[in-house]
């Protein structure tokens, strides 16, 4: 990647002069390698620091076109590292262009420290006019209902001691972003001592907790009485190691695993112990397998409730419910879901749990369960219908399959009707999971946080996009090209919110009314948006409208030489809305997709 080199280099770091130097070399002592910004004055003083204090290293400056795009890149790190990133954000109107993104991230509980800044508390201090109006007394009341901890700090040392605070409560379980906002005084004010600062290598993070010794014992026994136990693996770690103890531990227990594309990869999507395909819902299959199971164990399952009642189920099966969610749950977001009927609830880190589990499994003999697991599901075959200038959504899995084939790829991200045959994860970090709380927008974002997370490790980043998601968040992209971050943007175009029409449909259906009349308000269409245009605008290399296979396998080979070259790339292929249509049955009941 690109690194903004400095006009006039420092020599050495100077002396700590101002308040915002000490925000600087706190940020500096953290692990935060990046802080993503939209440039805003509320700020200056920190920017000042970042750049003539710290050199514009640890962190290093990503700079973004919208304070959405800034949150989102922190969140697409995160969905790959585990770790967060730095967030800088303008006053009060930074944060309410940002507040969707801080909300798909606490929906996706990952982890970001953000710095945000309001106009001098002192108002002998304001500006006219534009510090008045960029002054709020409670500014974090605008993120406080999904923000996992807040602060507006009143003096230098307050501010060290905040940010400290902050880093340590985002990176501890289970995660989500913080906020301290730094009043602009403040990070102006000149030091007149010495600041102590705060000692980091006390402040860690606390363990995540464990289940108790009962709890595992008791669980341990469930397993072992249960004739066809299915294990949920919702949000849990995504290293290899983790990742390699839920496969022994599946395999030694003889279970049946089922996993969700709303979170990523946890568990290998081929594996026979995994017979169903993951769905953004439960699909028919993962129903089937949840009827059939006696003994359900969640692992932090994202809406267990209401996965349970689709699939009728929990009044003969024994569930288990493993996790430590509830920590962040409160009367405004209701990302708490429906309340599950469980017959054991254990307030724990799920990893802890398959730790505690595996121990014992490793002990005992592998267990050979008669009809359990199940031949693995079918998949539905897609819509053979379509327009001659459109692919199906399986002849674009198909190409990129065969374009990308012996190369290691990362998915940040899918659209809503990829085919399930298409799906095959066998690493943690081959798919990154949906946006959390479903802000349409998010994907580009997401991409290019993924992007950085990935320079140099050798691996690609693939999003592949629906239209509307890449037109609200486009800008965004422009972010990878400054920064040459290497990452391939597909768009899956049906030149429709197409998911809402659906939803029309249904209406009409139910009311009697015209299903023709469905595509009104929904059509990206007359005059076409032009997107292949738009990444060029912003840097990237652009192709398409692509309308064929064979054009298709042609923009793939010069996409990826650009890729691989270290550019960001994007292609504009035009897809059937046919293959929405009866496969992906997770898509009744959502919005915008």
């Amino acid at each position: 990647m690109k690194i903004e080199k400095l006009t006039v280099p420092i020599a050495e770091r100077p002396k700590m002069e101002w308040g915002s130097d000490v925000v600087a070399e706190v940020l500096n002592q953290l692990d935060l390698p990046f802080i993503s910004l939209t440039p805003g004055a509320s700020y200056r003083g920190v920017h000042d620091s970042l750049v003539n204090y710290l050199g514009n290293s640890k962190p290093e400056m990503i700079l973004c076109l919208h304070e959405e795009h800034a949150v989102a890149v922190a969140h697409g790190y995160a969905k790959v590292t585990g770790k967060p990133m730095a967030v800088a954000l303008h006053s009060n109107v930074g944060l309410m262009h940002a507040t969707m993104a801080i909300f798909n991230a606490f929906c996706d509980r990952m982890p970001m420290l953000i710095l945000g800044a309001t106009g001098p508390l002192d108002a002998s201090e304001r500006r006219p006019w534009i510090d008045w109006i960029h002054t709020a007394s409670d500014q974090a009341a605008l993120i406080r209902q999904y923000c996992k901890w807040d602060d507006q700090p009143g003096s230098i040392s307050a501010a060290a001691n905040s940010i400290a605070r902050a880093d340590m409560i985002t990176r501890s379980y289970p995660c989500g972003p913080t906020y301290v906002c730094l009043d602009a005084g403040l990070q102006e004010e000149q030091i007149s001592a010495e600041v102590e600062l705060p000692n980091l290598k006390r402040h860690l993070p606390p363990s995540p907790p464990a289940p108790s010794q009962k709890d595992v014992d008791q669980v341990w026994q469930l397993l072992l009485q249960a004739k066809k136990p299915l294990i949920l693996v919702g949000r849990v770690s995504r290293t290899e190691k983790t990742w390699n103890d839920r496969v022994r531990l599946v395999e030694r227990l003889g279970a049946c695993v089922l996993t969700d594309l709303k979170v990523g990869a946890v568990f290998p999507t081929k594996h026979p112990a995994q017979p169903a395909w993951p769905g953004s819902r439960v699909t028919a299959p993962g129903r089937d397998l949840i009827n059939q199971a006696d003994l359900i164990l969640s692992l932090d399952w994202v809406d267990l409730g209401g996965t349970l009642q689709t699939a009728d189920a929990g009044n003969t099966q024994i569930i288990i419910s493993c996790s430590n969610d509830a920590a962040l749950h409160n009367g405004w977001s209701k990302d708490h879901y429906q309340m599950p009927e469980v017959d054991l609830s254990i307030c724990a880190d799920p990893n802890a749990m398959v730790d505690a589990l595996l121990a014992k499994a490793e002990k005992e003999s592998a267990i050979s369960r008669t009809d359990w697991p199940p031949p693995p599901a079918q998949s539905e075959p897609e819509s053979e219908g379509k327009e001659s200038d459109q692919l199906l959504m399986s002849e674009l899995a198909a190409e990129l399959r065969n374009a990308l084939e012996g190369t290691k790829v990362t998915w940040t991200g899918l659209p809503l009707g990829w085919s399930r045959g298409d799906l095959d994860f066998d690493n943690p970090l081959d798919y990154l999971g949906r946006d959390g709380g479903a802000g349409v927008g998010a994907g580009p974002g997401l991409a290019v946080g993924a992007a950085l997370a990935l320079a140099g490790s050798g691996r690609i980043p693939v999003a592949v996009l629906g239209d509307g998601d890449y037109l609200m968040g486009s800008s965004a992209l422009w972010t990878a090209a400054h920064h040459k971050l290497p990452l391939l943007v597909v768009i899956a175009n049906n030149r429709s919110y197409y998911n809402d029409e659906v939803h029309q449909q249904r209406m009409a259906i139910t009311r009697g009314r015209p299903v023709e009349n469905r595509w009104v308000g929904q059509h990206l269409r007359d005059p076409d948006p032009d997107l292949a245009t738009i990444a060029k605008g912003h840097g990237l290399k652009g192709y398409g409208p692509i309308k064929s296979t064979e054009e298709l396998a042609g923009a793939l080979k010069e996409a990826l030489l650009e890729v691989k070259a270290g550019n960001a790339a994007l292609i504009d292929v035009r897809v059937s809305a046919r293959g929405y249509q009866g496969a992906p049955p997770e898509m009744s009941n959502q919005g915008r997709g």
